[in-house]
């Protein structure tokens, strides 16, 4: 069998950022302003990376703003509560521990997020392994995170799938020799991966 890499947000994880700013902001000028300001800024990049943090990055926003966002805090802490387990998907990886699949996880995330998450839900069990870019402060698409996971867990890319809903991680993944299955649902997900897993 080969051995499979998870994403989170958005494979096992709900992440919509649009949902979370339409409980804050009535008018679309003021999402797509915040959604530029927030969740499209390199800030937030970093903040995945673990070289910023959340209050860091909630400054920065008020120094760009000009002006206090109070509502800010309450915004992040929605975005922690809004990673709710995609139960397909946490279906799928069941089924395939179960059947002695090795799986792994590989996720751009802080490292405080992950820690909410970990205390919140048991499915983390079904992995052998789980690298976090907050926790080693490097960050997809960049190669080094991909060659640490590998290293780390002495994975064969050539033997490894890939699984990712964000297609320049994929383009990274292919370029190291990783076989990939770009997610849009957990049934599109299982069907391509068993192609994939049959050809051992």
């Amino acid at each position: 069998m080969r051995n499979v890499i998870f994403d989170l947000g958005g494979v096992v994880l709900d992440w919509n950022p649009d949902r979370i700013l339409e409980q804050f902001y009535d008018e679309p000028e003021a999402r797509l302003e915040m959604k530029s300001a927030l969740f499209q800024h390199p800030d937030w990049q970093q903040m995945d990376r673990g070289v910023l943090l959340e209050a860091d990055v909630i400054n920065r926003l008020e120094q760009r703003a000009g002006r206090a966002v109070p509502e800010l805090p309450r915004l992040l802490e929605t975005v922690r509560r809004s990673l709710q387990p995609k139960p397909d998907t946490v279906a799928l990886l069941e089924r395939l521990a179960q059947r002695g699949v090795p799986l792994y996880c590989l996720s751009n995330m802080p490292a405080t997020t992950f820690a909410y998450l970990k205390d919140r839900y048991g499915f983390w069990t079904a992995f052998r392994g789980i690298v976090i870019s907050g926790e080693i402060q490097m960050l997809k698409p960049d190669r080094d995170i991909y060659e640490h996971l590998l290293g780390r867990y002495g994975l064969e890319p050539t033997n490894t799938v890939f699984i990712d809903d964000h297609p320049p991680n994929i383009a990274a993944a292919k370029a190291l020799g990783l076989h990939t299955v770009w997610f849009r649902d957990a049934r599109q997900c299982e069907g391509e991966l068993e192609t994939l897993l049959a050809g051992d």
